[in-house]
């Protein structure tokens, strides 16, 4: 398969520039003073100033107003957007840090108003979430942190290949398809000329940045589901959800 003129197999080399794309940003966020803590922002999806309006612009548009369940990472700059989703009466999904205990499902009506703030933290969504093995609910709208993205939909996370594998196993469960937008809020210098994509990355329907909304042109297709023969075998030793589905398909 071949995907914005890169052979896919020529997985070093997509790795090499790929990792160029996210020191090139990160260096940039830290040197012109635009990330803001956690820092340094080396090695994570980094948090910026201008993130609470980046995530206010995502939540006054319609496809956030209309989602009645929300997908969202559990990334420093996606806070506001899962604390949004709560106050919006929203049923809020988010995935245990490296999908190591699964999934955590925020429902407002079980939580008091005053604890949104501290649900919407990772430490807080295990205290006042439920953890499920898979969830059920279908996912109206993913929200996704990024490194670095381009107008045509690629995307660069931070080179765990997590946000992926979320996707690919929500895609297994039959709680997202190809109609399901993926959105990410970012600042302007995270966007990117290109980004070269291979079959199992999840390309962006949307991008918010603090200034301006941005649909992207849409050059990528979503992938269909976990590609087991590609899918590095220690993920299937860390991750219990993953064992389970790989039972289920055998």
């Amino acid at each position: 398969m071949e995907r914005g003129g890169f052979l896919a197999s020529n997985y070093s080399n997509l790795y090499r520039i790929k990792q160029e794309i996210r020191e090139r940003v990160w260096r940039r966020m830290e040197e012109e003073g635009i990330a803001i803590f956690p820092r340094p922002v080396y090695g994570r999806i980094p948090n910026f100033r201008g993130h609470v309006a980046a995530a206010a612009r995502l939540m006054r548009h319609d496809l956030f107003r209309r989602a009645k369940v929300v997908f969202c990472c559990p990334d420093s700059p996606q806070r506001p957007v899962r604390e949004g989703a709560l106050r919006s009466g929203k049923l809020l999904i988010m995935a245990s840090p490296r999908l190591r205990s699964g999934f955590l499902i925020l429902d407002p009506k079980k939580i008091p108003p005053s604890l949104y703030r501290r649900a919407s933290t990772i430490r807080g969504a295990f205290s006042l979430g439920d953890k499920v093995e898979f969830p059920a609910e279908k996912i109206d709208l993913k929200v996704t942190g990024s490194v670095a993205v381009s107008v045509d939909g690629g995307r660069v996370g931070k080179g765990g290949g997590y946000s992926d594998l979320e996707y690919a196993i929500l895609r297994e469960l039959g709680v997202v398809d190809d109609d399901t937008p993926v959105v990410t809020t970012v600042h302007e210098v995270q966007i990117v000329n290109f980004v070269p994509m291979t079959a199992h990355d999840v390309p962006i329907d949307y991008i918010f940045t603090p200034s301006r909304t941005i649909k992207t042109r849409g050059a990528y297709t979503k992938p269909k589901g976990i590609i087991w023969e590609e899918l590095d075998h220690r993920k299937l030793e860390e991750i219990p959800i993953l064992r389970r589905l790989a039972e289920r398909r055998r």
